[in-house]
């Protein structure tokens, strides 16, 4: 096809436009690249340089190959090229700057060319009329897409109201899980806590929590037993960590404490003895131990100690008293108890031996030892069973630091005559 040199935007678009009509190119395509030459021939005809449009029909061939209408806009002896911008339909661009747009046609042969009346009046009606076909087909598609849009939004809220239903199914089905995990969890470590100890002449009570719901076993453990000469072995222990493994540690240092008691050994030995026996089996084992002797009737009593806590004890007329023992626990360097410590509990005395999640839940255990002195003080006329809740009820008003918690009171009874 000829090439045809145009002066005009008018009679560019013209021309642009009566060539998509001939190739039967849908109404959308068409008005893409009308404004798509109008754009890149603009700056050139609006500085009063001619533009060439050269036409060509591709025919297909082989049957990857699909014909096509080809356009190519040349600005000869233009300052600049012609230059594509953010067109409705890319086009590309020669070594000489020329543009090219290649539309693929549904109508190889292509209709017949419309006719287009001579006179200024008809074309320009002519025009007109293509301009809005062309505005129709774009209002149409934009409103395709307007409803497509309103579709998918409809689809995504069913969807996210589906997904929240699901979500929340699931975090209700996690929690039934977790609850009833954690329920398993304390009915195994409560059956492995020794039974409830009942003696004339001495009151015993504990109160234990562990560090949160996620962990409902911990590393606080305590055991007693009745020695065969009538004495009371009470042992608190404190292994590193939270959950299942450190409660396995526990138990192992109480069992291992157990049989040595049982086995005749010296109390101020025991944990040195016990540091030698586990720690080969389990090299990363770090526990205190704070080991206790009571006599339910002369009130005698022996503590040695691991690293732990001091016990407190808190005389009948209000005095209290820390029971300081200096030692080193189960896996420290240096382990056992420095020396055995021997006192008496006299009657209506309260001793409390507790783990250190009950006074360093602030953070400063010098302040935790001072209101723990204030709570016993307060609350030691209470029934026994009530007073370690009680304990661990103060002590936590404020938590800055979350651990597992294990608070044990005794109180020898008044004896008959």
């Amino acid at each position: 096809m000829t090439p045809r040199v145009l002066h005009t935007l008018p009679a560019l678009q013209q021309a642009v436009r009566g060539l998509a009509e001939s190739s039967a190119l849908p109404v959308e395509t068409r008005a893409r690249l009308v404004l798509a030459v109008s754009e890149s021939a603009g700056a050139a005809l609006d500085a009063g340089q001619a533009v060439t449009l050269e036409v060509t029909r591709e025919t297909g061939r082989g049957r990857a190959a699909a014909p096509a209408l080809v356009l190519t806009l040349r600005t000869p002896g233009a300052a600049r090229p012609p230059r594509a911008g953010h067109s409705p339909l890319p086009a590309r661009t020669g070594s000489d700057g020329s543009l090219t747009w290649r539309v693929p046609l549904t109508d190889p042969g292509g209709g017949p060319a419309p006719h287009r009346p001579h006179g200024a009046a008809d074309t320009a009606t002519t025009e007109t009329a293509a301009l809005e076909e062309e505005l129709r087909a774009a209002l149409g598609r934009v409103d395709a897409l307007v409803a497509e849009k309103r579709r998918l939004t409809e689809e995504l809220e069913e969807t996210n109201t589906g997904v929240l239903a699901l979500y929340v199914q699931l975090e209700e089905r996690d929690e039934r899980l977790r609850n009833a995990h954690g329920q398993t969890l304390r009915e195994l470590e409560d059956a492995l806590r020794p039974p409830p100890l009942t003696l004339d002449g001495l009151e015993l009570a504990v109160h234990y929590a562990p560090a949160g719901t996620d962990a409902p076993t911990g590393g606080d453990l305590y055991d007693w037993f009745l020695l065969p000469d009538g004495t009371v072995h009470i042992t608190i222990v404190d292994a590193l960590g939270h959950g299942v493994r450190s409660t396995r540690s526990a138990l192992n240092v109480t069992h291992a404490v157990r049989t040595l008691a049982l086995e005749g050994h010296p109390l101020e030995s025991i944990v040195a003895r016990t540091h030698e026996i586990l720690t080969p089996f389990d090299p990363d084992l770090m526990a205190t131990v704070l080991l206790v002797r009571l006599h339910p009737t002369t009130g005698e009593l022996q503590l040695a100690n691991g690293s732990h806590p001091p016990a407190l004890v808190v005389r009948r007329d209000g005095t209290a008293e820390f029971l300081e023992v200096r030692g080193r626990g189960v896996g420290f360097p240096l382990p056992g108890s420095e020396r055995l410590l021997r006192t008496r509990l006299h009657e209506e005395d309260l001793l409390v031996l507790y783990t250190d999640g009950l006074t360093e839940s602030r953070r400063d255990p010098l302040e935790g030892e001072q209101r723990l002195i204030e709570s016993v003080l307060r609350h030691r006329h209470r029934p026994i069973r009530e007073i370690p809740g009680a304990l661990a009820e103060d002590m936590h008003a404020v938590i800055l630091h979350s651990d597992d918690t294990l608070a044990m009171t005794l109180r020898r009874a008044p004896q008959p005559g």
